[in-house]
């Protein structure tokens, strides 16, 4: 995450210790991890530094936002971190629901500071985040997903079928029918619950998110803790490209040899 990329640490939770107390010695409790406060503060003086350099006649967002920060890990930062990694391979990284983090509250304190500081306030528009992401969706072939967990940010991004119908349908532009081929899914929570984590895919076909099977839909669901699934499926696939490697490797070798 974030925090350990700035190179701060999580610890864990001896559960004989109490909510309350937590609270008073500035532990954040998630689960069965604990998350100081500290960390969090760091983490606001990182997001202060760069929105206080944010050229105000610019718009943020979600995925330039996340942009700044990979580039100021890749600069400042030992540790690994997705925002890291996403920006040294140009990746952009997109949070649909950007009130509700860490992150948001950081710019809503930073807009705070600034009507103090009498200076102009920064603006955030989340629809760009909507038109990039599906600029960049239209202009792929194919479409797959890979979801773990649910919530906002699975939905978010399997609107973009539906996104795409209405500018078609509603406005008249002239684009393609575009929906997701290939879905993959760790999620534990039953279907029975009704709620959108537990959402086959077989359901937003209907919403027209996915391509029905019998057009060549191809969609694979774990009810598994992502704990679980994510290290095992991530594992098996490194394994399977360093394999690849090695027989591309090999093959190499051996035309070099006959030559």
């Amino acid at each position: 995450g974030l925090v350990e990329a700035t190179g701060r640490a999580h610890f864990r939770h001896n559960p004989e210790v109490s909510d309350e107390e937590l609270y008073q010695q500035g532990y954040n409790r998630v689960y069965d991890t604990l998350e100081p406060e500290t960390n969090l503060d760091d983490v606001e003086q990182v997001m202060f530094k760069i929105l206080s350099d944010w050229d105000e006649k610019e718009t943020v967002c979600s995925y330039k936002l996340n942009e700044v920060i990979g580039r100021h890990l890749s600069k400042n930062a030992k540790e690994r971190g997705i925002l890291k990694s996403a920006y040294e391979k140009g990746v952009p990284v997109f949070v649909p629901a950007f009130t509700d983090s860490e992150l948001g509250l950081d710019f809503a304190l930073g807009n705070r500071a600034r009507i103090r500081d009498k200076r102009p306030t920064l603006r955030f528009d989340p629809f760009l985040d909507l038109e990039h992401f599906a600029a960049t969706l239209l202009k792929q072939k194919k479409l797959g997903i890979f979801t773990i967990g649910g919530g906002v940010p699975r939905n978010w991004s399997q609107q973009f079928g539906p996104f795409i119908e209405l500018r078609h349908r509603q406005l008249g532009e002239d684009l393609p029918l575009k929906r997701y081929h290939y879905g993959l899914r760790i999620c534990p929570e039953p279907v029975f619950w009704g709620g959108l984590s537990g959402s086959p895919y077989s359901e937003a076909v209907s919403w027209g998110k996915f391509v029905p099977p019998a057009e060549g839909g191809r969609f694979g669901e774990v009810f598994v803790d992502a704990t679980v699934g994510l290290p095992l499926i991530v594992a098996a696939v490194l394994e399977r490209l360093d394999k690849d490697q090695s027989r591309t490797s090999g093959a190499t070798k051996k035309a070099l040899a006959r030559k």
